[in-house]
Formats: C-alpha cells, structure tokens, sequence
C-alpha cells in the first residue's frame, strides 16, 4: 500500500460456526457502516457447522462532494449523482488497496487462502468488490456485487488479472432503483462478460436496497460456491 492509502478499519466480525474454511469479506456502501448487513448472516441460513467468517469492515470517513462536502464512511468520494463522471480515481484505488490489505491479511493472519474468500459489497461497496476482486493477483472464490456498477471501467479490460479471469460473480439490482440505475448495473455486467465469464446476473422489482428474494437467491449461490448445503 501506499502512504496515501488508509489504514485497515475496524471490523465487525461474525465467527464461523465449526473449523474456519471459508471468509466473507462484505464492504457496505455510502454513509452506513459495517453494522449495516451484519443482520443478514443469519438470514442466509447456512446450515450448522458452515465454516463461514464473515468480516465487515467500516469504510474511512471522508468528505462527499454531492453531499456539500460533509463527511460520511466513504470508499470513494462522489462529485456526480451518475457515478460515472468525475470519479474519484484517487480514493477508487486507494480502497482497491485496502480491499487488497484486508484480502491479504485473512490470508496471513488466519491462512485463509485466497481461493477460500469471497470479496463482495452493496453500492459504493459493491464497486470496489469488483474493482479490487477482478484486480486481485490470487484467485478469489467468489465476487458479489449487489447494487452496484464497476468503476474506471474504461480501464478495466487491461486491468482484470488473469486469476479471476472465470471467479463466480453474483450480481444483482432493482429495477426501480433510484440511486444507482439498473442500466448503470447492466452495463457493467455486459463489460465484464466482454473479456471473461459473465456474473451470474438477478433483477428485482426494488429500489435501491435488498429484498428477501435476493437474499435467498445470493444463499443459494453462495452455499454453492461454498460447497455448504
């Protein structure tokens, strides 16, 4: 990492049930903290002894552009209400660093390979799980990515690493989303399924937020991916 790049946050952590095997990395999105999906682990109902460490780190404060500069838990600063302009390239890296710290360090510190961790996010947190999980020089073994789009994708095709060239992805959006547009989500999706296998894509009839079917349907994938049942 460089200077410039924050320092590891704090983390909420949900311990595994039974031997720890695999970890959820989960980075939330603008202004919430990670407290914000802590409540949906058990909601994913994985059966008893899954070996699942979920970690959920709290984004660095920060201020936000569109928010008259007042500060929030940010992984990037935002200028433009499409996201898409005006990125904060800056802050975009420096959280693919940290993303790439907190991969590094569940590795490391509790030998965790990489190809046991999944990286995955809501909005602003979803960009940067695919940001840094499509940047990752390890195999990851999963991205999710829910709310989300990818940023700097006019970079992205000489970015993605060749270990995550067919990684799972599990992408999904609402319809009716009124902060990120479901067409902003789709056009990510299509970018990716430009140079590798597509994410594993489900749309809902939400705005910006989760609902209980997604839910379902990412513990589905994701006792899948697992190898839980």
């Amino acid at each position: 990492m460089s200077d410039e790049t924050p320092l590891l946050p704090d983390a909420v952590e949900v311990a595994p049930q039974g031997e720890h095997r695999w970890s959820v990395i989960w980075l939330h999105g603008l202004g919430a903290d990670g407290h914000d999906f802590e409540p949906i682990v058990p909601e994913l109902r994985l059966p008893d002894g899954h070996g699942v460490r979920f970690l959920f780190p709290h984004a660095p404060q920060r201020p936000i552009t569109i928010h008259e500069g007042a500060p929030a838990r940010a992984w990037f600063d935002i200028a433009d209400p499409d996201f898409t302009t005006l990125e904060d390239k800056t802050g975009i890296r420096q959280s693919i660093a940290l993303a790439h710290g907190l991969l590094a360090r569940e590795r490391d510190e509790h030998g965790i390979p990489s190809e046991r961790i999944l990286l995955g996010g809501f909005s602003q947190g979803a960009a940067i799980a695919l940001a840094a999980g499509l940047r990752y020089p390890e195999r990851l073994g999963g991205i999710v990515a829910l709310s989300g789009y990818l940023p700097m994708g006019v970079t992205f095709k000489d970015d993605l690493d060749p270990a995550n060239q067919d990684t799972p992805i599990f992408q999904a959006h609402g319809s009716q989303d009124e902060i990120i547009a479901e067409s902003q989500g789709e056009k990510s999706r299509d970018e990716i399924a430009a140079v590798r296998p597509g994410p594993e894509w489900h749309s809902y009839p939400m705005a910006h937020g989760v609902c209980a079917e997604e839910i379902q349907d990412l513990a589905t994938w994701l006792k899948e991916t697992v190898g839980v049942q």
